[in-house]
């Protein structure tokens, strides 16, 4: 008996072929300038119709792998330099210090929202990314099913729907968990400094990456701890020996590390490496509070695995939200405490006492029905491609010893200029030509990182992007 086969989908095919490609251009086996075969021949040669070959050129051209030159054909046009492992000197001292938060910082935030500007400092998602009108039919249908209109003070804990869901979504990360081990929270930030207060008290010493997201040293700050800051290479992440060492010299209350996606070097840990993270910390009975705030935004094609879900004695604390994915206003964000559930709750209580009703139903409602799946495909692509159309610009743009990271994932890159370049006055002085970037010395508790700074690519690559890369580039040359 003749056994039959299911026809593959044209729209999977041509990606599947788009991604063959992506691969031989990016592993350098096809390089710039070589040419490729003709919309017929790739035709003839992968068994696919003419329409599913252009297809697939599209696809490429628009992450900017080739380009279409006219009556030539198609051209590799990918270029890309990658960032090199941290020099020496740009290691954190081995001593705890007291958190400094640097004016740079509240420069950077006071520009976020003025119009006009070339938005490149910020790790969000545009507008245009986000599934506006479905989210405004979950927060209509939150409100509509809700049997007191969402006008009554949500549990402690959180949303029963919303935590469910959160419950099953934490599959793709490898954790088994149910509702009952999920506390929502306003925010990844709010969950960050629950769980801190939950395992420390003012006066300890907590080890952070190093670069890693400003808004952690304000938090530090407030909660009156010192910070231990660990090297991070911009490729491997952490620096496990430096941690380890560290671990036996010096008294950790806990850690708070980006191990997926790391902000903002974009630095994805191995699930080895992760392993090893959470043994060695299990070791020393030191609490993990995992921020996988960029988990979910993966280039790849699977999600990479959280430390968490290496955890086998309670110590992680996974904390994590919607704002960079679906919706940064509806401040939904939630952590997975493990043994510390009830610390938490005691913490949120004296805190938040709740979270917000219809903003978490509503979220819980948009998962339920599978849209943030839909979503998540649709802005995992389009991240992926706006990545490589910043890095081509760059590449063309900026001086030939300019240097960036090559990031898996997330929404920044991590760019290293030359040692004679400031990047506190490259700032300021991008700022009167309306450009906007994050400077490197805001990473850090001690202003390193000085030639170093932060692009978003959160934004769809136009014109006018293009053109601020341009500008940008011939003001640091």
């Amino acid at each position: 008996m003749t056994k039959k086969t299911t026809p593959v989908s044209p729209d999977f095919l041509y990606q599947q072929i788009a991604d063959r490609f992506e691969h031989l251009i990016t592993s350098g086996v096809l390089k710039t300038g070589d040419k490729l075969p003709s919309v017929r021949a790739l035709s003839d040669e992968q068994g696919i119709s003419l329409s599913t070959a252009f297809r697939t050129y599209c696809e490429l051209e628009a992450k900017g792998m080739i380009e279409a030159r006219t009556k030539s054909g198609y051209y590799v046009s990918y270029r890309k330099r990658h960032l090199a492992p941290a020099p020496v000197e740009s290691k954190p001292d081995a001593d705890p210090a007291r958190i400094s938060v640097d004016d740079m910082i509240a420069q950077v935030y006071q520009h976020r929202s003025d119009e006009g500007i070339t938005q490149l400092a910020l790790a969000t998602p545009a507008l245009e990314l986000l599934p506006q009108s479905k989210l405004n039919k979950a927060l209509v249908e939150a409100l509509r099913t809700h049997p007191a209109s969402c006008l009554n003070y949500e549990e402690v804990q959180g949303n029963r729907l919303l935590r469910k869901q959160i419950a099953r979504y934490a599959v793709s990360g490898g954790i088994t968990v149910t509702e009952n081990e999920v506390v929502t929270t306003h925010g990844c930030v709010d969950a960050l400094t629950i769980c801190l207060r939950a395992v420390t008290v003012p006066g300890d010493t907590v080890a952070i990456d190093s670069p890693t997201y400003f808004g952690i040293f304000s938090v530090l700050q407030g909660l009156g701890l010192k910070a231990l800051q660990i090297p991070t290479h911009p490729v491997s992440g952490l620096d496990l020996d430096y941690l380890e060492n560290s671990l036996n010299n010096v008294r950790i209350a806990a850690c708070l590390f980006v191990p997926t996606f790391n902000n903002p070097t974009g630095s994805c840990m191995s699930d080895d490496r992760k392993q090893q993270l959470v043994n060695l910390l299990a070791n020393h009975e030191v609490p993990l509070i995992e921020d996988d705030i960029y988990g979910e935004l993966y280039f790849g094609k699977q999600r990479p695995r959280t430390c968490k879900s290496y955890d086998q004695s309670g110590l992680v604390m996974l904390c994590t939200s919607v704002s960079k994915t679906l919706a940064p206003g509806y401040r939904v964000g939630w952590c997975l405490p493990g043994r510390f559930l009830p610390n938490v709750l005691n913490q949120k209580r004296m805190t938040a006492v709740s979270s917000t009703t219809v903003t978490q139903l509503a979220v819980g409602l948009f998962f339920e029905n599978g849209r943030f799946d839909l979503h998540m495909r649709n802005l995992r692509k389009a991240l992926h491609t706006q990545c490589l159309q910043y890095s081509q610009a760059i590449s063309a743009y900026f001086p030939a010893d300019s240097k960036m990271t090559n990031p898996q994932g997330g929404y920044v890159l991590w760019l290293e200029m030359n040692q004679s370049v400031n990047a506190y006055d490259l700032f300021q002085t991008a700022l009167r030509h309306k450009i906007s970037i994050a400077p490197g010395p805001i990473f850090s508790t001690d202003g390193r990182f000085s030639n170093y700074f932060r692009m978003s690519f959160g934004r769809p690559f136009d014109g006018q992007i293009e053109e601020g890369l341009k500008k940008l580039g011939s003001l640091i040359q």
